[in-house]
């Protein structure tokens, strides 16, 4: 969990700084519309690298939890008690 989240930051950091250079080099105007494509691409890539660690982690995916759970009776089902 630590390190999904590290790497998560460190690659939208990362992103953001890369994307905000190239968008400068292509002569993209700075604006709101630069910053929120920055922002939304940024997060993806952040999320793509918190994907990607938590798959090679070994850590079954959220879904992949709830698929698992939606079998058991409900007395079974951890509901913050």
């Amino acid at each position: 969990m630590w390190l999904d989240l590290i790497l998560s930051t460190l690659a939208f950091m990362g992103a953001a700084w890369w994307l905000r250079r190239y968008f400068d080099d292509q002569g993209f105007p700075p604006g709101l519309t630069r910053n929120v494509m920055v922002m939304v691409i940024a997060t993806a890539a952040s999320f793509a690298v918190s994907a990607l660690v938590s798959w090679v982690d070994g850590e079954p995916a959220a879904e992949q939890q709830l698929m698992q759970q939606a079998g058991q009776p409900l007395s079974q089902l951890p509901l913050g008690h």
